[in-house]
């Protein structure tokens, strides 16, 4: 995948690995020095140093490597299996396991896993992100689904394409939300201030979510949210574009004492079997972590 970039800026001192780590997704400056060096970042179509300083208006193509399907390996990773059979394999994901390998994370990944417990997914619904039909941010956690056959991937991603997939988060937000219930619509882009980030941006994807007022506790709301589209980092945008950040989200303004990671967790999965054309809800409880935090306000 390889993303185009300009410098628009008026600092000729803003180092280029800087730059690629400010604006791309998941890129860490680390990671962007290292693919910098391996000639996965240009400018205007030249090689460059991590150091190199940028002019305004130069091109910056950045190509992030995946690994491909022979590269990717099993691996023994234990899983919360919830559900499985000859279709789908159903999970509990623990916060901090990544979907897919990527900048940072070469393996150590759900698809290695996956790889490791079904080997024959190799190559379902693609080579990069065999099995994977949807996702999870790394430090969301929550259950998700995976297709284990080709017919069992077309037939859950035209479900999601068409928004019968019932998705059910947990959530606990700072502060009081003034409406205990209600929808938020608003266009989901790319940041265009802090390019790690999303944002709500005129011309984005449409974007819906739903939400509940389960308890309000001191500073922060518990939420139950229903995502009616799916956007990448959608609830943490939303929540955070109406002044109510998801606590421990740092990256969105979240960030609070006693919590690590997003108080953000996927509850509820329902969908129609790809083999049995009957519904299916698949349900995890909140972890450890998330449930100690929250006992702690009360």
């Amino acid at each position: 995948m390889t993303e185009s970039l300009v410098y628009e800026g008026n600092d000729d001192n803003l180092r280029l690995d800087r730059f690629v780590s400010e604006n791309t997704l998941g890129v860490s400056r680390s990671n962007a020095a290292s693919m910098i060096l391996d000639g996965n970042v240009l400018i205007d179509g030249k090689s460059a140093k991590p150091s190199t300083r940028l002019k305004k208006g130069q091109q910056v193509d950045v190509s992030i490597p995946i690994a491909a399907a022979s590269g990717i390996k099993p691996q023994d990773i234990e899983l919360d299996v919830i559900c499985e059979d000859d279709d789908i394999l159903v999970i509990n994901k623990p916060s901090g396991l990544p979907v897919h390998p990527g900048p940072g994370h070469p393996d150590g990944t759900l698809v290695n896993a996956i790889i490791g417990r079904c080997p024959d997914i190799i190559g379902v619904g693609g080579k990069q992100r065999p099995g994977i039909v949807h996702r999870l941010d790394r430090n969301t956690s929550g259950v998700m689904v995976v297709a284990k056959n080709g017919a069992a991937h077309a037939a859950i991603s035209n479900q999601i394409a068409d928004r019968t997939v019932t998705k059910i988060y947990e959530a606990l937000v700072k502060g009081t939300l003034a409406r205990s219930e209600a929808v938020i619509s608003a266009p989901i882009g790319r940041d265009p201030y802090h390019r790690q980030r999303m944002a709500v941006v005129e011309g984005g994807r449409e974007s819906t979510t739903r939400y509940t007022v389960i308890n309000r506790l001191r500073s922060f709301d518990l939420l139950q949210v229903t995502l009616l589209t799916g956007r990448t980092h959608q609830i943490r945008v939303h929540l955070s574009s109406i002044g109510h950040p998801i606590a421990g989200d740092e990256l969105y303004g979240g960030a609070v004492p006693g919590i690590s990671r997003q108080f953000l967790h996927s509850a509820v999965l329902a969908f129609i079997h790809p083999s049995t054309d009957k519904k299916v809800e698949y349900t995890a409880p909140l972890p450890p972590d998330l449930g100690c935090f929250l006992n702690s306000l009360f």
